[in-house]
């Protein structure tokens, strides 16, 4: 296909994703205030799910065509791109309030999460995790959810809304579910547009995984979370960020991990370790003041852009 062509359809996929970002962050919001369910947990767990389904797509299709080590740098370069420069670049546009006691276990389940892929990293660097990591991941996960769940409609709150402006139930879940599969659609197309024009240019394969195609498939979170911090819904974006994280760890890599043991380069560790890093950083912003300001929404960013010119130099 013609670069000229995959230029043109990179820009659709992003207008796109703006697009359908804009209308799901919306009736994300709706359906958690008609159901009184904090915008938290939907953050952590509809919205999480439903921007994390690139991620899930190409894992899987990695899987199954045998990549497996790209579906190991598609979670993690997502998460740290997630973390590190979306957060981060959020925080320069808008500071972004963070109540750290309602975020703190679904921060350490996250932490859980990237030790123990460390753990199976470490082990079993330059072979393959088999395929019991898969599915102690998948058991971690389901866990999890049935207790996000179940603490949710146990603390259930009242909020203040104005029923005349206020869009009915099924109306915000017909509108999530097809600003949902538009998001899905226009993240492949801009992967794909991404995949063909990193092809033409001549770049290896693992660099795709942590740059391109990570990169690609979190731009439903980066605009996602713009949009939502712009609208001064913070907590809903760090709580889809954290559930996103979660997601891409357990609930992907799990996935990939069932259908086919996955092979690790020793490299992996060092990615690892920079996600490991940036998790703890990040906490540690948001529990000084409760805010992530714009100094240290740049220090994030930086630190990404410093691991992402190390790994291209190296």
């Amino acid at each position: 296909m013609p670069i000229a062509l995959n230029l043109f359809l990179l820009i659709i996929g992003f207008v796109l994703l703006v697009q359908s970002a804009n209308v799901f962050v919306d009736a994300s919001v709706g359906i958690a205030r008609y159901l009184k369910v904090p915008t938290l947990v939907i953050g952590l767990t509809v919205v999480a799910m439903g921007t994390s389904a690139p991620e899930l797509v190409i894992s899987i299709s990695a899987a199954l065509g045998g990549n497996s080590s790209l579906a190991i740098a598609n979670a993690v370069g997502s998460n740290l791109f997630n973390l590190l420069f979306i957060v981060g670049f959020c925080a320069m546009l808008y500071p972004i309030s963070v109540q750290t006691a309602r975020i703190s276990r679904d921060y350490w389940v996250s932490v859980a999460a990237t030790v123990a892929l460390l753990i199976l990293i470490y082990t079993f660097a330059g072979s393959a995790i088999p395929r019991f990591g898969g599915f102690m991941f998948l058991t971690g996960f389901a866990t999890y959810m049935f207790v996000v769940v179940r603490s949710a409609m146990k603390n259930r709150v009242e909020e203040e809304t104005d029923d005349t402006e206020q869009k009915p139930l099924w109306k915000n879940i017909v509108i999530a579910i097809i600003s949902v599969a538009l998001i899905m659609g226009a993240g492949q197309l801009t992967v794909m547009s991404a995949i063909d024009i990193a092809e033409f240019l001549g770049v290896s394969e693992r660099i795709i995984g942590l740059t391109i195609i990570s990169i690609g498939t979190s731009l439903p979170e980066l605009v996602t979370t713009i949009i939502a911090c712009r609208k001064k819904e913070g907590e809903f974006a760090i709580g889809f960020i954290i559930g996103s994280g979660i997601f891409n760890l357990m609930f992907v890599l799990g996935i990939a991990g069932a259908i086919i043991p996955l092979d690790v380069e020793p490299s992996a560790l060092f990615d690892i370790a920079v996600l490991m890093i940036g998790t703890l950083a990040f906490f540690l912003y948001a529990k000084s003041g409760q805010k992530l300001v714009r100094v240290e929404g740049l220090l994030m960013v930086l630190m990404y852009a410093g691991y992402m010119s190390f790994v291209l130099l190296m």
